[in-house]
């Protein structure tokens, strides 16, 4: 019996890690910077993984710019969202190319890794904020996240009104798929 443990730890850890994976493009070593140091200087040259929400994307004739609300990453290194999503500055990460601002629109979520070299200055209203540049490699984006309602007076008998295994941001995959109606085909009688 003791010899199966070991068996079963492996297994319910190989599960758990497949669960949440970072996207192959996003994946490798990069160093625990914050934008907020990043932008003291000194950093240059440094490997990052940062990502947020688009605050504007510009194109330009060698390369598209985007500048970024940074959040910090989940574990699958995707922005995080809701109430654990603080605001941990702004930077602008720039990749040669075009990329189109209707695509790359405001509020998208992205994950860039990359390379920072120094600072831009742009206004923020009329502060001069110093955006930490990264020069990227990758510029992730990210699929829009789905919003969950659950019906008013949702209730679940064994959890109690308002709660239930599926309470939470990932919602009930159940209780939320379209409505599919079979009506059968009128068969008509036999012959005689």
């Amino acid at each position: 019996m003791s010899m199966y443990k070991p068996l079963a730890l492996a297994v319910v850890t190989a599960s758990l890690a497949a669960c949440a994976t970072i996207p192959q493009p996003l994946q490798g070593t990069y160093t625990d910077i914050t934008t907020t140091a990043a932008q003291q200087g000194g950093a240059g040259g440094t490997k990052v993984r940062w990502g947020g929400e688009i605050i504007k994307t510009e194109p330009g004739q060698q390369e598209t710019c985007f500048y970024l609300l940074s959040r910090p990453l989940d574990n699958e290194a995707r922005p995080a969202s809701g109430n654990s999503a603080e605001n941990q500055g702004r930077f602008v990460a720039c990749r040669a190319g075009f990329y189109d601002p209707e695509v790359f629109a405001r509020g998208r979520e992205v994950t860039v890794t990359g390379t920072l070299h120094g600072t831009v200055s742009q206004k923020v209203g009329e502060y001069d904020y110093a955006y930490p540049r990264v020069e990227a490699d990758v510029v992730y984006l990210w699929p829009k996240r789905v919003a969950v309602s659950y019906p008013p007076g949702y209730y679940d008998p064994f959890w109690g009104p308002g709660f239930g295994p599926y309470w939470g941001p990932w919602g009930d995959p159940f209780w939320y798929q379209p409505r599919v109606i079979v009506v059968p085909r009128a068969v008509p009688p036999p012959h005689r």
